[in-house]
């Protein structure tokens, strides 16, 4: 479970330029949960991703992880955090350009110790429900977009987080290709038990997700489950 109480955060605090990026956030969200943060650019959405992901700090309240309260870790203990608790799939990919699909999707399970056949067994488990099992010699640079995306969805689930972080997830694919792309998320979530947090403007994403929470200027405005 993740709960917000009360936070805020400034970018330029104290400048002519100050924004207030976020505004009292007050939320819950349980576990297994497949919701979405929605809202025009610059409402604060990403910034949301960012404070609960442990990528960036607020200036006041406190975000807990399961009852611990992550908002006043240390940079080391933030960074533990986000390995070992926590799974990313950023728009612009982030993989390896010199390793291949296989070394992708195990990288951050290597980091955390897993053994080399915990690696291979499930590397090879969640590429094939992701439909790239195909693709484990090739290098990133030789898939398409939607195949990309999908190494990056991979290697967020391969050491089985709680939480999944998606932002703008479908921005750089095709209607199609989206649309694979959330089945697949959704079948993840159900299989795999892992909450997954979106951030995004994408009407897919908002019919597809159980839960749709609209921020506007970095406050709080809607929070409804369908």
């Amino acid at each position: 479970m993740i709960k917000l109480q009360g936070v805020n955060k400034y970018f330029f605090k104290g400048e002519p330029r100050e924004v207030h990026a976020l505004r009292d956030i007050n939320l819950t969200i349980e576990e297994g949960e497949f919701t979405l943060f929605s809202g025009a650019s610059g409402c604060g959405k990403t910034t949301l991703l960012n404070v609960i992901g442990a990528l960036d700090s607020c200036e006041s309240g406190k975000i807990f992880l399961d009852e611990k309260e992550i908002s006043s870790l240390d940079e080391d203990a933030r960074t533990t955090l986000r390995l070992n608790e926590l799974g990313f799939v950023f728009q612009a990919y982030n993989l390896v350009p010199v390793l291949s699909v296989e070394e992708n999707i195990g990288f951050i399970m290597r980091l955390r110790g897993f053994s080399d056949e915990e690696i291979r067994r499930r590397v090879l488990e969640v590429a094939t429900l992701l439909k790239i099992e195909d693709k484990l010699k090739s290098l990133p640079n030789t898939l398409s977009g939607g195949q990309q995306q999908r190494v990056a969805v991979a290697r967020a689930v391969a050491a089985k987080p709680k939480i999944i972080l998606a932002d703008e997830p479908t921005a750089n694919l095709d209607s199609n290709n989206s649309q694979i792309l959330m089945n697949m998320m959704r079948e993840l979530n159900e299989k795999e038990g892992v909450s997954i947090l979106f951030a995004s403007h994408d009407e897919l994403i908002m019919r597809s997700v159980r839960r749709v929470i609209t921020l506007n200027d970095g406050a709080v405005i809607d929070d409804y489950k369908q």
